[in-house]
């Protein structure tokens, strides 16, 4: 069994017998980290906790103790914040009762880009509502429209209908008028060269003119070439152009099937402009040497060797049906090695 996978190995990677032993080594090695977890697991022995009833009663009363402790700090915590006006700064209406936090409005007419913070909390909003506003405007923030008002975290809706029709935005956004006079040599000066210019000579600039592509032959083409199509790029390019050398040539535009990355578009664009003009170089069968027969994408290094052997062996090939004696070439292979070898 280990000979016919190091043959399979061989075979498929077209390597050598000691290289084929480090393959099998290292796929035997992948195999065993990958099963190595769960190998792991099903060996290890289950390990299940217990606890003692000692430990159990030391664990319920540090949960009593801190449900204690946490209880003793909530209560202290609301009670200096309801002790202080407006529950603090940094607490929202929600926090606390309404009556701790608003009082009776006594609603006038206001700019809230100019309203001081007593005028807030006289508009009936509470002191730490009244900051905010404030530490928004002194950072540069500017109420353009009314409804700028609910941008402010934690500002009731209800208190901005109560507002709404006292807010008076009276030029807040409008540019100052300016009192300068323009001196009147400026203005002549102005008025001079405001008037009309002579125009200068029309020029027509010469457009770009994008080179239209044209078909060439594929068979003949340099990367330059097939870098201009489109979604061809220089890795493409050398793909195409050693697929072509390895062949000898391309027969039919099928073969640009074969070509190792190729998708849709480069098909399409290969297909368009690629045309096949000249023909394909053929390989002597009864002369080349395994490397030259290696160099075809569809033989692999064993084949090629195994080809040379049976000649070596048999004497020369006549025709392409001498070739179907060599048992490690399928009738697919040989259709396509036909076109490119001569006896």
């Amino acid at each position: 069994m280990l000979k016919r996978l190091r043959a399979y190995v061989i075979d498929f990677f077209a390597i050598g017998h000691n290289e084929a032993k480090g393959v099998i080594l290292l796929i035997f090695l992948t195999l065993l980290f990958l099963v190595s977890p769960w190998l792991y697991r099903w060996l290890r022995p289950e390990v299940v906790g217990q606890t003692t009833p000692a430990d159990q009663r030391k664990l319920d009363s540090l949960v009593a103790l801190m449900k204690v402790d946490g209880e003793r700090d909530e209560q202290q915590r609301f009670g200096n914040d309801r002790s202080r006006p407006g529950g603090g700064s940094g607490r929202g209406p929600g926090e606390a009762h309404l009556s701790e936090q608003y009082h009776e409005a006594k609603p006038f007419p206001f700019d809230p880009n100019t309203v001081s913070v007593a005028g807030w909390q006289q508009l009936g909003l509470p002191r730490w509502l009244a900051e905010r506003i404030d530490k928004y405007r002194s950072k540069g923030g500017q109420f353009r429209k009314k409804e700028d008002l609910l941008r402010i975290y934690d500002f009731p809706p209800e208190a901005y209908e109560q507002l709404e029709p006292y807010i008076q935005l009276a030029g807040a956004t409008k540019p100052a008028a300016s009192n300068y006079t323009q001196p009147s040599s400026t203005k002549q000066a102005n008025v001079a060269s405001s008037s009309p210019l002579p125009n200068p000579p029309a020029s027509t600039p010469e457009r770009y003119v994008k080179p239209t592509l044209q078909p060439f032959d594929i068979n003949t083409a340099d990367t330059t070439q097939l870098i201009a199509l489109k979604g061809i790029g220089s890795k493409m390019a050398s793909r195409i152009i050693n697929h072509r050398d390895g062949l000898g040539g391309f027969l039919s535009a099928e073969q640009y099937k074969d070509i190792y990355g190729m998708d849709s578009i480069n098909l399409a664009q290969l297909t368009l402009y690629g045309q096949i003009r000249s023909p394909v170089r053929k390989t002597p069968i009864n002369t080349a040497s395994a490397a030259d027969l290696d160099r075809f994408p569809f033989l692999s290094r064993r084949q090629a060797e195994v080809i040379v052997n049976y000649r070596n062996q048999h004497g020369a090939y006549a025709t392409m049906e001498s070739l179907k004696a060599v048992r490690v070439l399928d009738a697919r292979t040989l259709d396509k090695l036909a076109p490119y070898l001569s006896f």
